[in-house]
């Protein structure tokens, strides 16, 4: 197992909600000396300087400022959230049947099929009340907890042949027998070390248990949950963390709510990335005109994964414009602007991985079929540069357990290494010079 998946299976054991998934991520930045910013605080930075700063807990940006003070930035977008299901705030149910179940909703476009019939349990966020006010705490039930039952084929004819399912019906998860009401809050408290009592608010979500697998021959595929978009928050971090210095601003973003369309204030469709850059520059003694200007020759990647062809299903794919795992990194084009890869992003990024050595492939969608879309667009409505869509190829995207090729995580690290390390100067409109 190579140092890059055997890195990345860690992360994805750490990373069972959005915020375990940053509160991994700040780990790794805070071992690399890099320092922790607050929102709510007074910015004094200095060239030279690493620094990160969060939001609600669940997204993050982090920078380094190069020995010349405020300069373009070249930064890396990926999402922290994956599709699963949230305990609603009253989360059991009334005991039926000897059993209670909890009461949860859908997060995201998740195939829902694939979270029966598995271990999960419950993970998130706790609001505690302190002496000092309300203070946050990350939860993680840290042991098989409930499980979806599916409903017996005797008593569901259709189940082979496209049964729909009802999320309020088919997908409440099992917590026990009669025995077990009143126990979920007691359940969380434990594993968080606090008394229940102090619990004055909570974000909980279902995780799946399984732990992540490297399988077929030679190890080439690894399968694991929340592969998207964790794969590529902790490849573009290790490339992030990788890249020698330069005479640009390297930033690192990693965005909640992505699946459900980044409209909040930790997503992509916030002010944060705009705000911490505008707070950056001033900190730096910058002005507008000097944010202006460094921002015409800024270039962002979004890094989120792409579809592989099924095996069993080709004719759902374009004819030429499809990726396969461990063939390198996905450059993804639409006309419509779901992806924002143009013509400029597309020649510059993938100049950037030839002189790296990096293998590229391209993903579009069939022309009779929508596709989903991701953050780049969204993110560049705020801070409007060169944007390119980028991913790797995946099977089963938003199932609970997804499958990636091994190769791949390698390709994605070094790409984005490169990518840091690289200078992208836009010398006039439609002219860019890259070194």
């Amino acid at each position: 197992m190579s140092d890059t998946i055997g890195g990345l299976t860690s992360f994805l054991r750490q990373s069972v909600s959005a915020f375990h998934a940053v509160d991994a991520i700040c780990e790794r930045l805070r071992g690399a000396g890099f320092r922790e910013l607050q929102e709510s605080g007074h910015w004094e930075l200095t060239p030279g300087e690493r620094c990160f700063v969060t939001r609600n807990l669940s997204s993050v940006i982090a920078f380094t400022v190069p020995a010349r003070g405020f300069a373009p930035i070249q930064a890396v977008a990926s999402h922290s959230d994956s599709p699963t299901f949230r305990v609603k705030e009253r989360g059991e149910l009334e005991e039926r049947d000897g059993y209670v179940v909890l009461n949860t909703e859908r997060y995201g476009g998740m195939i829902m099929s694939t979270w029966m019939d598995r271990p999960l349990s419950v993970a998130g966020r706790l609001l505690l009340r302190t002496e000092r006010g309300l203070e946050s705490k990350l939860v993680r039930v840290d042991r098989d907890l409930v499980l979806i039952p599916s409903l017996a084929i005797h008593f569901n004819r259709e189940a082979n042949d496209g049964y729909k399912f009802n999320p309020q019906v088919d997908m409440l998860p099992l917590w026990g027998d009669a025995s077990a009401k009143g126990g979920l809050l007691r359940a969380v408290a434990e594993a968080a070390g606090v008394e229940a009592e102090r619990i004055a608010g909570s974000d909980l979500y279902l995780y799946n248990r399984m732990l992540p697998s490297v399988w077929g021959e030679g190890g080439c595929y690894i399968s694991a949950p929340r592969l998207d978009d964790l794969e590529c928050a902790y490849t573009s971090l290790c490339g992030f963390l990788a890249a020698k210095p330069g005479d640009h601003i390297n930033l690192y973003c990693a965005f909640d709510n992505e699946e459900v369309g980044s409209g909040t204030r930790q997503g992509a469709d916030s002010d944060f990335l705009e705000a911490t850059l505008r707070r950056a520059a001033r900190a730096l003694g910058a002005d507008d005109e000097a944010l202006a200007a460094a921002l015409a020759s800024s270039f962002l990647v979004s890094a989120d994964n792409a579809h592989a062809p099924h095996p069993n299903h080709p004719e759902k794919y374009d004819p030429t414009n499809r990726c396969r795992m461990n063939e390198g990194v996905v450059v993804k084009f639409s006309a419509n602007q779901r992806y924002a890869t143009d013509g400029v992003s597309r020649a510059l990024f993938c100049e950037i991985c030839a002189r790296a050595g990096v293998p590229v492939q391209f993903f579009a969608n069939r022309s009779d079929m929508p596709g989903g879309s991701t953050l780049g667009n969204i993110s560049g409505s705020h801070v409007s540069i060169p944007t390119v869509d980028v991913g790797l190829a995946q099977l089963a995207m938003h199932s609970s357990f997804e499958t990636a090729g091994t190769r791949d995580a390698e390709h994605m690290a070094r790409a984005l290494t490169a990518f840091y390390e690289s200078e992208i100067r836009a010398n006039a409109d439609g002219m860019y010079c890259l070194k």
